[in-house]
């Protein structure tokens, strides 16, 4: 992948990556040009422009094949889906939910049979029984959220699942309004953080990664207003409306673009993370690919 650096003259000039790093003149204006140096990626395995994601269909647990633009195999990703865990969640909260409704309404009975002799009033009944449900609900809730492990993603280097490069975990099991995600390197600890605004994605989604300080490193969101709204509308439309996004420096959809993360237009969910805009790599392929798994598996695409 060349190099893009532009003189003070205006000239715009693509170099090889050999010259990285060197001082160069500007053929037309004689003036000097500092070729930046491309950034060394902690793992050969993330030493590339483009990654290619295949999804595994007929999996319970989310699985991506991550490949080259050679067809070669690179990563191995997993989100396991604790399909077990889910169903004992679902039973005991089910099961929580009928000993206290039913033992909320044993009570009342009781109440209003032996309450001095005279009915409890019936609208008095009513609210109880409203708020013996709520309570239920809430039990439920807290039961299944209790039970259910927290989903992380793991990127191994084959699919044997017996080295672990990098994670992706969840920070809370319970996130309403504001999905919160840590990326770890499990040799060296956490590297950045990912998040998105629910409320926001309800018409533009829009995903944030910050360092481990709190400062943007840079933002993934739907690549149009307009096609987001009618997804909204009428859903992929086989495809025809598949979701895209736009990966850009900072956290203003004005930053400089780094990248796209797109989705092709296969029956299978198949995607490309083209980071060609950013050829000096200033963005940690680590993150970057982190960034695509979760625009996949966070948004439930």
């Amino acid at each position: 992948m060349a190099i893009q650096v532009e003189c003070a003259c205006g000239r715009t000039l693509r170099l090889k990556n050999e010259i990285a790093g060197e001082r160069i003149r500007c053929p037309d204006c004689g003036g000097t040009i500092d070729v930046p140096v491309i950034a060394a990626q902690a793992d050969t395995l993330f030493d590339r422009d483009r990654f290619l994601l295949r999804q595994r269909v007929m999996s319970i647990s989310q699985i991506y094949d991550v490949r080259d633009d050679h067809d070669q195999s690179v990563l191995f990703v997993k989100r396991p889906t604790a399909l077990w865990w889910g169903i004992l969640g679902i039973l005991a909260g089910v099961l929580v939910f009928f000993l206290i409704f039913l033992g909320g309404l044993a009570i009342l009975q009781m109440l209003k049979i032996d309450g001095g002799g005279q009915d409890v009033d019936t609208a008095l009944v009513g609210v109880l029984v409203l708020g013996l449900t709520l309570l239920s609900m809430l039990a439920t809730i807290a039961t299944v959220v209790a039970i259910i492990p927290r989903r992380h993603v793991f990127f191994y280097r084959d699919p044997g699942q017996k080295d672990s490069v990098l994670e992706i975990h969840q920070d809370s099991k319970l996130m309403p309004f504001r999905p919160r995600y840590t990326l770890v390197c499990p040799q060296r600890g956490p590297i950045a953080t990912f998040s998105k605004n629910i409320l926001y994605s309800l018409f533009r989604k829009r995903w944030w990664c910050h360092d481990l300080e709190g400062n943007a490193i840079c933002t993934a969101y739907e690549d149009s207003i307009i096609l987001s709204l009618l997804r909204r509308l009428f859903g992929p439309a086989f495809g025809l409306l598949r979701t895209n996004y736009v990966i850009v420096r900072g956290s203003s959809a004005d930053g400089d673009r780094l990248g796209e993360f797109n989705r092709k237009l296969t029956l299978f969910d198949r995607y490309v993370l083209d980071l060609s805009a950013d050829p000096t790599r200033s963005l940690d392929r680590r993150i970057a690919l982190a960034m695509g798994v979760l625009l996949d598996t966070g948004d439930g695409r």
